[in-house]
């Protein structure tokens, strides 16, 4: 598993530098190996397929615009940026709410089956919960519901790998007691 691991860091880093030196089939390469995952991480933080799409794309975009000049991990450069890039997002539409709310704008959207809107609302507690923990914290458990192992959320959070279970445990904590949720009947 960890030689599969380091074989696609040695690829990804092959790639980079094809794409570097003009190769465009490099960076179709990266996209093609690394979209699912990125795409994956912003759709759990912002909770819709269009603007997980579209910030996908602009994670892409930074790295089609700035490749990386020295030849770190890429996937762990991406990951990084997509969570940047998600919080980015989810900032800037908590405060497009806020301001339509107070102006009173309406929602545009037909209205929907009610399962569907007891999961938005709760979708929207948790990225609410999300937005009030440390970012770090945050970041981890996005990782962790995303299916990353502890030394690849270690290396996207800059963190020492023997430290993210600790650091997790600790996010959880201070995401149930923002959330609301009790943990001695959890």
């Amino acid at each position: 598993m960890q030689e599969d691991k380091d074989m696609t860091v040695n690829t990804d880093a092959l790639l980079l530098r094809r794409f570097r030196e003009g190769d465009q089939a490099g960076f179709e390469a990266l996209f093609q190996r690394h979209y699912t995952m990125v795409y994956g991480v912003l759709y759990r933080l912002v909770g819709t397929r269009a603007e997980a799409e579209d910030l996908a794309q602009d994670v892409f975009l930074k790295l089609y615009r700035n490749p990386l000049r020295r030849d770190e991990n890429v996937a762990g450069w991406l990951y990084r940026v997509a969570i940047n890039t998600g919080y980015n997002a989810l900032r800037a539409g908590s405060r497009r709410d806020r301001r339509e709310r107070f102006v009173g704008v309406e929602s545009q959207q037909p209205p929907r089956p009610e399962d569907e809107v007891q999961q938005r609302e709760l979708a929207a507690r948790v990225r609410a919960a999300l937005l009030q923990i440390p970012e770090r914290d945050a970041r981890l458990l996005v990782l962790s519901d995303a299916g990353f192992d502890y030394r690849e959320m270690a290396e996207i959070v800059q963190v020492a790998p023997g430290s993210v279970g600790t650091l997790l445990a600790r996010a959880r904590k201070a995401f149930a007691a923002v959330f609301g949720i009790d943990e001695s009947s959890a």
